[in-house]
């Protein structure tokens, strides 16, 4: 069983006891509420361990804000060898508080990005002919990797790109000698994901050319799909009837938000499911990643609960 920890770089606005302590740092995403229940979930197990026929592993994780993200460090040093399932779980907003979303198949976005950097000749204003406008070839390689997305991806295939950042400049009469763009590359399919890489390179790179422009790359490859399996994702259903009853679960769609449980997925059999954590009308209306960002504490009983039954049924 898995919980995030870590944090995000932003000032917490929220009016809370638990209110960060460090400027710049908070807890905007529910991280600090995973852990606790995973808590809470270790201290009720310990004391039936007696009674449980299997191990159970308790994973605090680290990094999963950061691609490539914290899971794929522990993967590959071992933590799941002995494993034979695994399961996560994470708050969400604007749902009812305690209730519990289930989902097949995959569940989440891949999450790759890119940093861009045009190199291209400055002018004065009143020269453009003289300039390697980067403006003007960051703005064309923007537009056509938008219409690439709607001409060249599927339009039952979930695919986006974002922009995050275009700079360049800093006066009224002068074009710039170089311009910076940053994005994020989301899909579901594999080979989608593949496909808008080589796009997107292709299109750097000939219309930089097209324009006598360099530029730099940086393309990085983030998270995978988490891929919920079909047995684990029965037995979160069948906890959940348990725990909270019919009227309380949900069938969770599919997110385009990344998520670095998939590196658990990717190598063993499991599933990542959602939990209310309380309705904007009950007070609860902002947002993961947003600085007054709070959950109704009651969700968290429900979430310790949830892991608890999962591990005695596998194990009893």
């Amino acid at each position: 069983m898995r919980a995030d920890i870590d944090a995000l770089p932003m000032d917490e606005l929220a009016d809370v006891d638990f209110k960060s302590l460090n400027p710049g740092v908070m807890h905007s995403c529910g991280h600090d509420v995973h852990a606790a229940i995973l808590l809470g979930a270790l201290f009720a197990l310990v004391e039936t361990r007696d009674a449980l026929h299997g191990d159970v592993k308790f994973i605090f994780q680290a990094a999963e804000e950061v691609p490539p993200g914290g899971a794929i460090a522990l993967v590959e040093a071992g933590v799941l060898d002995d494993v034979d399932e695994v399961f996560g779980l994470h708050v969400f907003p604007d749902t009812v508080t305690g209730s519990v979303g289930f989902a097949y198949g995959p569940v989440t976005a891949s999450s790759d990005l890119f940093n861009l950097t045009i190199k291209g000749r400055g002018a004065r204003a009143m020269a453009p002919e003289q300039s390697i406008d980067p403006i003007t070839i960051g703005t064309e390689i923007i537009q056509s990797i938008n219409n690439m997305i709607a001409r060249r991806v599927a339009p039952d295939e979930p695919a986006l790109v974002s922009w995050g950042q275009f700079t360049a400049g800093s006066v009224n009469n002068v074009i710039p000698h170089t311009a910076h763009i940053k994005a994020s590359v989301r899909s579901r399919n594999p080979q989608v994901r593949a496909d808008m890489e080589r796009m997107i390179r292709d299109i750097i790179k000939h219309v930089c050319a097209m324009y006598g422009a360099e530029y730099d790359l940086d393309f990085q490859k983030g998270y995978g799909s988490v891929i919920n399996s079909k047995e684990q994702t029965d037995q979160v259903i069948d906890v959940a009837r348990e725990v909270v009853g019919e009227e309380r679960m949900y069938p969770m769609p599919p997110l385009m938000a990344g998520e670095d449980f998939s590196a658990y997925t990717d190598v063993r059999p499991g599933t990542f499911f959602g939990l209310g954590s309380g309705l904007a009308v009950d007070g609860y209306e902002f947002i993961n990643h947003h600085p007054k960002f709070i959950v109704d504490e009651a969700c968290m009983p429900v979430g310790s609960a949830m892991f608890v039954k999962l591990v005695e049924n596998s194990l009893k």
